[in-house]
C-alpha cells in the first residue's frame, strides 16, 4: 500500500515570521498540497507602528534570521511581513530580498510586499481597493507604496489595531464583511494586507461575491514561494483565490 508524505519532499518553504504571530503558518498550511512544509523562525515585533516596523528592519535580524533557514535544504525563503517590507516606500522590499539574499546560500528569496506587487501584477490588477487591520499611519504607508509601483488605489481602509495578537483575534468573517466595506466597484481586484489577518477562508466567497480577484497578503507569500521553489505548480493549489490559475 502506498503512504503518504507529509516532510517536504516536493518543496521546502522557509519563513520569516513574527514571534506574537499565529495566522500565516495554519493559512500556509491550509493551501499546501501534499509534499509541501513549511520552516519557520521567528523576529519580534512589539507593536504595529511605524516605529516599531522601521526599529525590526534595522540591524542584522533580517540575515541572522535567513542564515538559520539556509541550514536547512530549502527551495525557497519569505520574510513574512507585509508592512515592515513596504514601510521605507519604493524599493524597501527589493533592498531586504537583497538583504536576505545575500545570506541565503544561494535559495531565492521573497517578501511579501514583493510577492504583493508580483501577485497583483498577474492577476491583472491596475486599480485597487486596499483593505488592512492597520493603524491609518501604517495604512497610508502601503497606500503609498501601491501607488509608488504602479498600482491606483481607488479605496484604502484599516481597522486601526496596534497590537499583532489583536490583528490576529479579528475573525475570518469579519475580514470578509471588511473587504465588502472596503471594495469599490472601480476596483480590479482587492488586496488584503498583512500577515497576521485572517484571509484565506474569505478569498473564495469574496470573489464569487465581487466578481474580481482577491489577493491577500498571505495567500501571495505562498503563490511566491512555489514559483520560486519551481518544483509544485501553483496550479495545484484549488479553492483560495483565481491567483494560483494565474
Amino acid at each position: 500500500m502506498k503512504v503518504k508524505d507529509y516532510y517536504g519532499t516536493r518543496a521546502r518553504i522557509g519563513l520569516i515570521y513574527i514571534s506574537s504571530s499565529t495566522v500565516m503558518e495554519p493559512e500556509f498550511y491550509a493551501m499546501a498540497p501534499e509534499g509541501v512544509s513549511v520552516n519557520t523562525t521567528r523576529m519580534h515585533l512589539p507593536e504595529v507602528t511605524v516605529k516599531s516596523l522601521r526599529g525590526i528592519m534595522d540591524g542584522d535580524e533580517v540575515e541572522k534570521c535567513t542564515r538559520e533557514l539556509a541550514r536547512a535544504p530549502l527551495h525557497s525563503i519569505c520574510f513574512g511581513g507585509t508592512s515592515a517590507t513596504f514601510i521605507e516606500g519604493i524599493g524597501w522590499d527589493e533592498k531586504v530580498c537583497a538583504r536576505m539574499n545575500g545570506a541565503s546560500n544561494g535559495i531565492p528569496c521573497t517578501t511579501t510586499s514583493t510577492a504583493m506587487l508580483k501577485a497583483l501584477k498577474a492577476v491583472g490588477a491596475k486599480k485597487v481597493s486596499f483593505v488592512t487591520p492597520y493603524l491609518d499611519e501604517v495604512t497610508e504607508r502601503g497606500r503609498i507604496f501601491l501607488e509608488q509601483n504602479g498600482f491606483t488605489v481607488v479605496s484604502s481602509r484599516g481597522l486601526n489595531i496596534k497590537e499583532d495578537q489583536g490583528i490576529g483575534a479579528v475573525t475570518t468573517q469579519r475580514t470578509y464583511d471588511f473587504a465588502l466595506e472596503t471594495a469599490k466597484p472601480e476596483a480590479d481586484a482587492v488586496f488584503i494586507s498583512c500577515t497576521n489577518f485572517r484571509t484565506i477562508g474569505a478569498i473564495a466567497p469574496l470573489e464569487e461575491k465581487l466578481k474580481k480577484p482577491v489577493v491577500s497578503s498571505i495567500q501571495a507569500s505562498f503563490w511566491h514561494c512555489l514559483k520560486l521553489a519551481s518544483t509544485v505548480p501553483t496550479s495545484e493549489v484549488k479553492g483560495f483565490g483565481r491567483l494560483f490559475q494565474a
